[in-house]
């Protein structure tokens, strides 16, 4: 595999977000010449690692069930060997400009940036892993091997958290010479302690992968959250684009008949008290009734009911939190933190520190995504969710952080831990594998180019080894 990059010249990328500045200048700072492409390629990186984490939700959001093709037997819905060669060279694309961020940071001590790159790796590699296992890393990066051999699955999540945590160290690091640009950061916007707890959180998901595995520690998960998110305004996400946001993208194509983001029948029946006898406020931030005046999702795999955006089933609406006009790509956010720590202290026997960071998450999950307080308020005391410590189930954190992780690839990963084990989730109409799906199969791109070094897959129902 040939050193995938997609190199801007500080010029065109800087027109693009702030307008084009001279930077061969150099009367004023001897390393102005290197801060200038290298704060290109922070704005290049940030941009594309949001959009990386899109990339990968637009599939596995119909392996979870968030989302169903409105046409019969739809490829993402069925578990059929769809090709991912766009997204796996988006990905290495935007790992191999982190790669060379990195090593400019390193070479000017530009601690910041060296961190955020990092993470940033930490995050595209953890998305690589977490669809396809085994995947090209040491060698895959530094242009030297045209053929990079594929690194073991388990080894993949180790150089991940290995990133994660050079990157923290990194950024605490005192009186960096420079430090991060904030009209080019576009995740975080030069804030360098936003970026820790950026890492602290990744970390945690890292940590919280395991949980099948005898390596999990809740405890290490738990002390992770304690240097992550404190609020929702931490969350790291994506607000400036180059032109629509990519789920409004999605919502915008339904209504000119380029059928997209359609909503699931499980997602919709969770939600519309048909599953659980308690209506989610959620759903009308997300799509909007039928011509019915009811909510009704598409059976994946069956397609739709309806002839086409007649308003018989329901679909990402245009005003919705997730797909309205500039809506934020989220990476991972402060509600995601607390059911991570809800999971982890329900697993280490602390039902009451359980239940408090279960209510905690959906608590932050609604405010994030403009709830009343009236309407959050009702359906938190409502006896479905409000169960008291006693009662608390590793179901019911799973549920709300199902709901809570909507459109997110971390969702797949869950899944799979929890054995796709959700309340009426039944396989799919038309499955071409007699069981759930547990990975994709490798991109034609690399299948052609570096077969050789391919692991074999037996079916796309193998599992990854922290699924085992």
């Amino acid at each position: 595999m040939k050193k995938l990059v997609i190199m801007f010249t500080c010029c065109s990328l800087l027109a693009v977000f702030a307008g084009c500045k001279k930077y061969l200048d150099v009367n004023d700072n001897p390393n102005q010449s290197a801060i200038a492409p290298m704060n290109g390629l922070l704005a290049s990186t940030t941009y594309n690692t949001g959009y990386n984490v899109y990339r990968v939700g637009n599939f596995t959001s119909y392996f979870v069930q968030y989302l169903a093709s409105p046409n019969v037997g739809g490829g993402n819905d069925t578990y059929d060997q769809v090709d991912y060669s766009t997204t796996w060279e988006s990905i290495y694309n935007t790992m191999a400009d982190l790669y060379d961020l990195v090593q400019v940071a390193d070479s000017l001590g530009a601690y910041q940036h060296a961190g955020a790159g990092r993470i940033m790796i930490a995050m595209n590699l953890s998305l690589t892993n977490s669809v396809w296992g085994s995947v090209p890393y040491k060698q895959a990066l530094t242009g030297d091997f045209v053929q990079p051999e594929f690194d073991a699955d388990a080894d993949v999540y180790a150089s991940s958290l290995a990133l994660v945590n050079e990157g923290i160290a990194s950024l605490e690091q005192a009186d960096p010479p420079i430090v991060l640009d904030g009209t080019k950061d576009l995740i975080y916007h030069g804030n360098a302690d936003a970026w820790i707890k950026m890492g602290y959180a990744l970390k945690a998901r890292l940590l919280n992968r395991v949980t099948k595995t005898a390596d999990y520690d809740p405890a290490a998960v738990l002390t992770a959250l304690t240097n992550a998110f404190a609020n929702n305004s931490d969350d790291a996400q994506l607000t400036q684009f180059q032109a629509r946001s990519p789920w409004n993208q999605a919502a915008y194509n339904n209504t000119v008949l380029l059928l997209d983001g359609w909503l699931s029948a499980h997602f919709v029946d969770a939600l519309n008290d048909h599953t659980f006898g308690v209506f989610d406020p959620r759903l009308p931030l997300i799509t909007d009734t039928t011509k019915f005046g009811d909510y009704r999702g598409t059976i994946n795999g069956a397609g739709r009911v309806g002839t086409g955006t007649d308003d018989e089933e329901c679909y990402l609406s245009l005003n919705g939190f997730y797909s309205r006009g500039g809506a934020p790509l989220l990476l991972i956010t402060y509600a995601e933190c607390r059911f991570m720590a809800a999971e982890a202290a329900f697993r280490a026997g602390d039902k009451p520190a359980a239940y408090a960071a279960y209510m905690d998450g959906i608590q932050a999950h609604m405010d994030k995504v403009g709830v009343s307080t009236t309407d959050r308020d009702s359906y938190m005391s409502n006896p479905a969710v409000a169960v008291g410590a006693n009662n608390l189930t590793l179901d019911l954190i799973m549920k709300e952080k199902y709901v809570a992780m909507f459109l997110n690839p971390e969702a797949w990963v869950d899944a799979r831990r929890f054995n796709y084990q959700y309340t009426d989730f039944d396989m799919p109409e038309n499955a071409v594998i007699p069981e759930f799906i547990r990975r994709v199969a490798y991109p034609n791109t690399e299948v052609s180019r570096n077969g050789s070094n391919i692991p074999p897959v037996g079916s796309l129902a193998d599992r990854l080894w922290w699924d085992e």
